[in-house]
């Protein structure tokens, strides 16, 4: 039985039981003992882990790729992420809530995974891509990669708590506030970006060498 079989199995249980699961319930769920599936992973570090690049990797998807950053304009392109980001929550808020309540819990080994880590740095390199081909001064990339996504863990944990989440207000609520960062990353650098017009329309303008790109 392969991993991911049982990551799958795992996700099931955590959908159905909620965010404080056991490694029996994962075992039986995926149709095999408790030292079969530590046969797979070493330990539940090793696991929640294997929950969380499953997650962050869903997660990282929804900011589409290198070219729809590029030539959608800001509003667009922040509306569709957060929307495809939305329907990912919504379909399983309780790993979420698990991996948020493992990262927040620092004891032990099943607490080594950072949720908000992992995403930004997949984030980070997407937009590190972006501003690379260009150009664009990347430096610090990091910083706004790591405040984009610690907003909308922080923000998704807060609209979850509510009995009936608006997932309309949460798109909009947390699209100002991306927004706001990523312009004021921009202006940093000297840019003022219209969000809807491409950022690489604007950039082409203020350097032509970036239309041959």
């Amino acid at each position: 039985m392969s991993r991911d079989v049982i990551v799958d199995a795992a996700i099931r249980v955590l959908d159905r039981d909620g965010p404080r699961p056991s490694m029996d319930a994962f075992a039986v769920e995926a149709g095999i003992t408790k030292p079969r599936l530590y046969r797979q992973f070493t330990d539940k570090g090793d696991l929640y882990a294997a929950i969380g690049a499953r997650f962050a990797d869903s997660s990282f998807a929804a900011t589409g790729s290198d070219l729809t950053l590029l030539l959608q304009p800001p509003n667009a392109a922040i509306d569709r992420a957060l929307n495809n980001y939305v329907v990912g929550i919504l379909a399983h808020p309780n790993v979420f809530r698990f991996l948020t309540q493992t990262s927040a819990n620092r004891e032990g080994a099943a607490s080594q995974y950072d949720l908000a880590s992992a995403v930004a740095g997949r984030f980070a390199e997407r937009v590190r891509a972006v501003a690379d081909s260009i150009p664009l001064d990347a430096e610090g990339i990091e910083y706004l990669a790591r405040a984009i996504v610690g907003v909308m863990i922080v923000l998704t944990d807060l609209w979850l708590s509510d009995a009936e989440p608006d997932a309309g207000e949460f798109v909009g609520r947390v699209h100002e506030l991306v927004w706001g960062m990523i312009d004021a990353f921009l202006r940093g650098r000297g840019i003022t970006a219209d969000p809807g017009v491409p950022i690489f329309v604007t950039l082409a303008a203020l350097n032509p060498d970036a239309g041959e790109v």
